[in-house]
């Protein structure tokens, strides 16, 4: 009976600790840009529980996190930083009439201004650290360890500057090197591993800076001389990077353009549209590909081992966005035009649930919190 007793006493302390520890667990909360009510839509456990306000102009709103901070810039140049656990504002800085992308490190944040062409450094409280004027519009702002980088649009060059603290405080940058007549009018870009990515509007080729060596080299685009124009431009911060392949949404073709990790050529996939954003899954076996024009209600999920489509999914308005979820089988879906998200199955591939209410929902953003 004694040994009965410890062992009861043992399996309860082994079960509260199985519960604290799950609690502790991090748990999923979304943030959805409602793209023309300058507001961010909260959603938990595959409901709306909040709406934040004053967000500012929305039309291509992006929200990050760090640590337990979220950020959030807005067209019209502002910044600003919000608490994603309590929901609300906390700090607001407006940098320029238009900026286009921002980056978020331990000590700074860094914003890429269109408007008076130029880059803001500021504290990770939204306080000027220092502006850098370029006389360009500046996009594809990326870190890669003590280095901030970035492409200036209208000069068809690649920056990068060096924080000559070393990450040990707010910075101190300084330019450190440049690369010109990298291709016609730079647009996003992406950092993989020690490699800065970027894409043009019209070159039919894509850059890549290995940030190691500080080598540039171009990368052709394979794609068919007559190319149609594409009514969105793909972001390239979503091309997608699956174990030992790269994906690639074409500009101006129907296809997904596939490469291995040394961006050697593998294959096109053809698709149904003209690809705006390629999407991967967490565990890289599945791809969600989103398109422009009369394909703006069609995604296609792409099989990355066979490299097939293997499911057509058609909504009733324009798909905006989408994300994965990292804790479930779930691909959440905003449709702008029908003001709702939809959640995928990925087990299952079947529409389980609508979220409704969304105002024209665009951007989809995961936080992960602990509760």
């Amino acid at each position: 009976m004694k040994r009965l007793g410890v062992k009861m006493k043992l399996f309860k302390i082994y079960l509260f600790v199985f519960i604290i520890l799950n609690s502790l667990q991090a748990k999923e909360k979304i943030f959805i840009v409602e793209r023309e009510d300058s507001s961010l839509a909260v959603i938990s456990k595959d409901s709306k529980k909040n709406t934040i306000k004053n967000m500012k102009n929305m039309n291509h709103g992006v929200v990050k996190f760090k640590d337990k901070d979220g950020y959030v810039i807005s067209r019209d140049g502002y910044i600003i930083k919000f608490d994603p656990i309590l929901e609300k504002i906390t700090a607001t800085y407006k940098t320029s009439k238009s900026a286009i992308g921002f980056v978020v490190a331990k000590y700074y944040v860094a914003v890429a201004n269109y408007d008076d062409k130029s880059v803001d450094i500021l504290t990770r409280d939204l306080k000027p650290i220092k502006k850098i004027f370029t006389d360009s519009k500046n996009v594809g702002i990326k870190i890669y360890n003590n280095y901030l980088i970035f492409s200036q649009m209208n000069k068809d060059t690649i920056s990068i500057y060096k924080d000559l603290n070393l990450g040990e405080k707010e910075p101190n940058f300084k330019l450190y090197k440049e690369f010109k007549e990298v291709g016609e009018l730079p647009f996003d870009a992406m950092i993989k591993d020690e490699k800065y990515i970027v894409g043009f509007f019209t070159s039919k080729h894509f850059g890549v800076v290995d940030l190691k060596k500080m080598e540039f080299q171009k990368v052709k685009i394979f794609l068919d001389e007559n190319r149609q124009m594409v009514l969105k431009v793909p972001h390239f911060g979503f091309w997608s990077i699956g174990g030992d392949k790269v994906f690639v949404p074409a500009v101006g073709d129907k296809k997904v353009l596939v490469y291995d990790n040394n961006f050697k050529f593998i294959k096109n996939i053809q698709t149904k549209g003209l690809p705006v954003f390629t999407s991967l899954s967490p565990k890289k076996d599945f791809l969600a590909v989103t398109y422009s024009g009369k394909d703006f209600p069609i995604i296609e999920i792409i099989d990355t081992k066979t490299l097939k489509i293997i499911k057509s999914f058609t909504f009733d308005g324009k798909v905006l966005h989408l994300r994965w979820s990292e804790e479930k089988p779930k691909l959440y879906v905003s449709i702008n035009d029908s003001n709702k998200v939809a959640v995928i199955n990925t087990k299952k591939w079947i529409v389980q649930k609508e979220i409704l209410d969304i105002k024209k929902p665009s951007g989809i953003f995961i936080y992960k919190r602990s509760e």
